[in-house]
């Protein structure tokens, strides 16, 4: 039997700094991620669709191009992704295509949802049975401070389209 996996808060602070710093910058939304193997951090990313004026650059794309390239490989196999909230369906399919072990994550689609991003409805539970893929999940993961931010970010005085 296998034993459980732990989550370790170190790493998920590494993705709420990331996700904090944009609520200073707005360079993007309030999201973070931080990619760990063998408790080491990999990467850490935040959301720069703002800046880069590109759909694609959430936290966790970022985070796995900037593993990507420091393994150089497009195999992230024994990696696990920190992520404040709950990855959306393009993000879950870059982790499952870089076969990423494990998704850890805050908040979940249905409270960004709520903030008025655009979110599709499919949570990662969904996208693991209906794709059949092999990442794991552990929900909820410093809930509470992860929801943190999208309260800041909701109550920014002029606060970005998304």
């Amino acid at each position: 039997m296998m034993a459980q996996y732990q989550p370790q808060e170190i790493f998920m602070r590494q993705a709420i700094a990331a996700a904090a710093h944009n609520l200073r910058t707005l360079n993007g939304g309030p999201f973070g991620a931080c990619i760990v193997k063998n408790d080491e951090i990999i990467a850490v990313a935040a959301n720069n669709v703002l800046c880069g004026i590109d759909a694609t650059c959430h936290a966790e794309v970022n985070a796995i191009r900037l593993a990507s390239q420091r393994f150089q490989t497009h195999d992230l196999s024994g990696c696990v992704i920190y992520s404040t909230t709950e990855p959306c369906p393009m993000c879950f399919s870059a982790i499952h295509w870089a076969k990423i072990d494990r998704i850890v994550y805050g908040t979940d689609i249905a409270d960004v949802q709520k903030l008025g991003f655009n979110e599709l409805t499919i949570s990662n539970q969904q996208m693991i049975e209906w794709g059949q893929s092999s990442v794991q999940l552990t929900p909820h993961f410093l809930y509470e401070a992860c929801y943190q931010l999208l309260t800041q970010w909701k109550n920014l005085p002029t606060m970005p389209t998304y």
